[in-house]
């Protein structure tokens, strides 16, 4: 559209139609869709599920509801549906409700058209300024949402309070001709909710005791979190039976699509990513213990857990990496598991925890989520120790762990340090008899920065399966042997015993 048009007149020449907000969003998706592009970029894990639902019920022009738990991109979801606005319309220069010139609501653009007609100047609204969020809070009123008498403007231009124009326009009307959206929608007193009734269904609103009927032009989007139905409110019946699309989003279903989240909303500062190196096994880590968590014991599953948790923890372990890097003046180095302590506060601060959590304390929660992950994962990457367990086998099978076992029952211990440096590091680890050569069987092609971590990595493991014993301090971490009555490993090879025992 050519926005080098300033009046009404030139506006009926150039042949342009208005069409509904709604229509409008339609058309340019199917235009969208046509092209084969996605309608909705950026967001990963929705695209057999949310997004069709989404475009389904933009194309059947329906307001909609994102029901889900937090940090589901519900609000993202709401925020992308700007790009399939048109780039600029028209509206009625000052108008406070943006008046469509063919079709003026406000008295104030009445009066004009009528005083100046063709004359009538013109102001182009990106699709930006189309765009306007609440967040629903207990303190809402009508007249922020709607609108109310406003005396001072009464007062200045010398208006009845009777006179249509000493209405101030809440942020409802001031959204016409856009989308609207409101957050945590359940928050919203009910009286408040009932206040919508009649912009969700006949598109109007009123305002105290004024005869005013505008059919405002609003595509609303709502979110809400099912959590908020039993903890702070409800949606109230007749407002939910107005709002024509319910769409139920979710956490990613995969550690891939998970990942690929994170790295892309992680803030990770250039000097970081230039400094420190994450691998992918210490990035599925940090993955896996949101997965765990979603489904710990200890952790409220109507709370849910946020997609934010792997964010920050993906932060402060690259951050304990450079933070390592910068005490010891080493230009690169890598994050260690040892690092992945620094991710305990990012945890603690993103889960609700049950009343047996409680109990054990959200740091121990954090720490058993974290020790849950690393063995989940393991298994993926060395044989899994439950395999050597004393049973009777047919093939007598060599235990690839028994060296490093074995080091540990001799009474030798293991202590790393938090902030070591990467010689350091190596220096340490090399002490435990057989581990980098049992490493170096299972990963060749590792190079010696990659078979470091694989070493640091076969301790934690060990340790998670209860073969050796691991106690993190404030600043380190100590691997030693278990007494022997906690442990259940075939040392000797031994076919007569086919009895399986706890570690």
């Amino acid at each position: 559209m050519d926005t080098s048009i300033k009046t009404l007149g030139e506006l009926k020449k150039s042949g342009y139609q208005p069409v509904s907000v709604k229509e409008e969003i339609r058309r340019n998706l199917i235009k969208k869709l046509q092209k084969k592009e996605t309608s909705f970029p950026g967001i990963i894990g929705y695209e057999d599920t949310v997004i069709p639902d989404t475009e389904r019920a933009l194309l059947s022009r329906h307001n909609i509801l994102f029901l889900g738990l937090r940090g589901q991109a519900k609000t993202r979801m709401a925020r992308q549906m700007i790009d399939l606005l048109d780039e600029y319309i028209p509206v009625v220069e000052g108008s406070e409700v943006n008046d469509d010139p063919f079709n003026p609501l406000s008295r104030y653009a009445r009066d004009l058209i009528a005083e100046k007609g063709d004359k009538t100047p013109i102001a182009w609204l990106s699709r930006a300024d189309r765009y306007a969020e609440k967040l629903a809070t207990p303190d809402v009123s009508v007249a922020d949402l709607i609108g109310d008498i406003d005396p001072i403007k009464a007062a200045n231009q010398k208006l009845s309070y009777a006179d249509e124009r000493a209405i101030h326009f809440g942020i409802i009307p001031r959204s016409n001709r856009g989308i609207f959206v409101i957050n945590e929608l359940p928050d919203l007193q009910a009286r408040i909710q009932v206040a919508l009734f009649n912009i969700l269904q006949e598109g109007d609103i009123q305002i105290r005791g004024f005869k005013v009927r505008m059919p405002l032009d609003i595509l609303f989007v709502f979110t809400a979190n099912p959590e908020d139905y039993t903890n702070r409110g409800s949606i109230v019946t007749p407002l939910k039976d107005r709002i024509e699309s319910q769409i139920i989003t979710h956490y990613p279903k995969s550690v891939e699509n998970s990942l690929l989240i994170t790295e892309q909303e992680a803030a990770i500062h250039t000097d970081q990513e230039a400094r420190v190196t994450i691998s992918d096994m210490v990035k599925r880590i940090i993955e896996q213990v949101a997965f765990e968590a979603r489904n710990s014991e200890y952790v409220d599953k109507k709370s849910g857990v946020s997609a934010r948790l792997t964010i920050a923890a993906f932060e402060n372990a690259v951050s304990s990496g450079e933070r390592r890097a910068i005490i010891n003046k080493e230009k690169e180095t890598q994050v260690r598991i040892a690092d992945l302590m620094s991710i305990i506060p990012a945890i603690t601060g993103k889960i609700e925890l049950v009343y047996e959590g409680e109990q054990e304390g959200p740091l121990q929660v954090a720490h058993n989520l974290l020790d849950k992950s690393i063995r989940t994962l393991f298994a993926s990457y060395f044989p899994n120790p439950d395999s050597f367990k004393k049973r009777k086998q047919a093939v007598p099978v060599e235990n690839p762990y028994r060296s490093v076992i074995q080091w540990f029952d001799k009474g030798n211990y293991l202590q790393l340090m938090q902030d070591i440096s990467d010689k350091q590091y190596e220096t340490t680890l090399s002490k435990v008899e057989g581990l980098k050569e049992m490493v170096k069987a299972r990963f060749p092609q590792a190079n010696n920065r990659e078979t470091l971590l694989l070493m640091e990595f076969v301790l934690h493991g060990l340790a998670s399966y209860s073969l050796i014993s691991k106690k993190v301090g404030e600043n380190d971490t100590r691997f030693s042997d278990l007494l022997g009555t906690m442990m259940n490993f075939n040392m000797s090879g031994d076919d007569d015993d086919n009895t399986e025992e706890d570690f």
